[in-house]
């Protein structure tokens, strides 16, 4: 075998078990014998009725098809990596509690046990250069591992810096935006759509126009009930984006690339629940992820309604992420404390359920309402 061995999961062998595609396994190692079918001296058979499964039971048992050890010999011909099954710390039996403290993951010993990512080294390298199946990636990437500090995703600082957020950033950073987008929209709502140059031009002309006197409160009708519509429109976009872009597990493909664009949109969440700087959204990846719904906005409503809806979006996505890191990590009152449980029974009881973190509303709305 190759140095670096790929890793199947039990669930990658039992999907090969036709005469189209065999594969077995022996002390795990896997092994394609689906060329070696027509040629298997007891007959194709006697192998199929094991595909998929483990042969080394029956490859000892005499009375079932004694094998040499040249027949083992020529089976290492067929070796195409290993089968590896990790540990599942992820069950349907978890009970959220409200003194709920995971235990630190010993790195040494995760990596010896599931030869999956070694915590102790940057862990991007590691996903682009897997060598492991999407199977066992999946597998492992949602069984949660807890560290006191967090881990390295890249190694050198200058990258390591943009993957790390404080949950304060978010409010400071994304407030005064949504701020600003609702005074242009109340501008425009008093002197007309077209009033302002566009925000490169004169960025600071909404701010003039306010300091003028020039709003009207008539525009206050118009622009909040778009700055609720844009609340409303977040608690969709926040179970659209959970559930069809950040679990889109069973259509990412078997690649190193789709793996690593998944574990760092969401993935190194699931892996590392509690890590406090990896909560929140940096900045620069939910710019890339708004930026088309805020162009969607803009070609759906008029100028000043499309800068109230964004600006409502704005801030409910700040409550999102505040929520989230609070869920994982404060003490809350009695309704979020319920909410806290309900997400982390996402993370430690069923991954598949439970795509709200601010509200249930649209679980229940779409039948993925996860029982705590």
């Amino acid at each position: 075998m190759s140095k670096r061995v790929r890793i199947f999961s039990v669930e990658d062998v039992a999907n090969h078990a036709s005469p189209a595609s065999c594969w077995v396994t022996r002390n795990g190692r896997v092994y394609d014998v689906t060329t070696f079918l027509a040629d298997h001296p007891g007959g194709d058979d006697l192998i199929l009725n094991y595909a998929g499964k483990d042969i080394g039971a029956v490859m000892k048992d005499a009375s079932e098809h004694e094998h040499s050890d040249s027949a083992y010999d020529m089976l290492e011909e067929f070796v195409i990596g290993r089968v590896c099954v990790g540990e599942n710390t992820v069950s349907e039996d978890w009970e959220a509690t409200d003194d709920f403290e995971p235990e630190e993951t010993d790195t040494s010993k995760d990596y010896e046990r599931n030869q999956f990512l070694d915590l102790r080294r940057p862990l991007f390298m590691q996903v682009w250069r897997a060598n492991f199946s999407k199977s066992y990636y999946l597998q492992q990437v949602h069984q949660p591992r807890h560290l006191a500090e967090s881990p390295r995703l890249f190694g050198p600082s200058y990258l390591e810096v943009f993957t790390r957020t404080a949950w304060y950033v978010v409010p400071c950073f994304w407030l005064p935006i949504a701020a600003y987008l609702f005074i242009r929209s109340l501008v425009q709502f008093s002197l007309g759509s077209y009033s302002l140059p566009p925000f490169l031009v004169d960025p600071s002309a909404p701010l003039r126009a306010m300091a003028a006197g020039r709003i009207v409160p008539a525009s206050l009708t118009y622009a909040l009930p778009s700055f609720f519509l844009g609340n409303m429109v977040w608690t969709i976009l926040e179970y659209v984006f959970h559930r069809f872009l950040f679990h889109v597990d069973a259509l990412l493909p078997d690649h190193s690339a789709a793996l690593t664009l998944h574990f760092l949109m969401h993935g190194i969440h699931h892996y590392l629940p509690m890590d406090r700087l990896r909560l929140v959204m940096p900045p620069a990846l939910f710019i890339f992820l708004s930026y088309p719904m805020t162009q969607l906005a803009h070609l759906l409503f008029p100028t000043a309604m499309a800068n109230a809806v964004v600006s409502g979006a704005y801030v409910f996505y700040v409550l999102y992420d505040c929520v989230h890191y609070a869920l994982h990590h404060t003490r809350l009152p009695a309704y979020v404390k319920e909410m806290k449980k309900y997400h982390l029974a996402h993370h430690y009881k069923n991954f598949d359920l439970g795509f709200g973190v601010t509200s249930k509303i649209w679980d229940y709305v779409f039948n993925t309402i996860l029982p705590v």
